[in-house]
């Protein structure tokens, strides 16, 4: 099973990091593993973890156009 770093997913998604990781301080996402590697802080994303980014930013945004109106 693969990891990736923050930044690997907001590539692999299409967004910027920091809005994946202000999709993560909200609460839009569920926080990923996370472990202290020489004195920082980093978070471990796995495939399943890397298919709800995936899922939240196809219900939730559109195409070169942003979020999605609510109705």
């Amino acid at each position: 099973m693969s990891e990736y770093s923050t930044v690997e997913v907001a590539r692999i998604v299409g967004v910027d990091k920091t809005t994946l990781l202000r999709w993560l301080y909200t609460g839009k996402l569920r926080e990923p593993r996370r472990i202290t590697h020489a004195g920082q802080d980093l978070r471990l994303w796995t495939e399943g973890d890397l298919n709800r980014v995936k899922q939240y930013k196809h219900e939730n945004y559109r195409k070169g156009r942003g979020r999605k109106k609510t109705v």
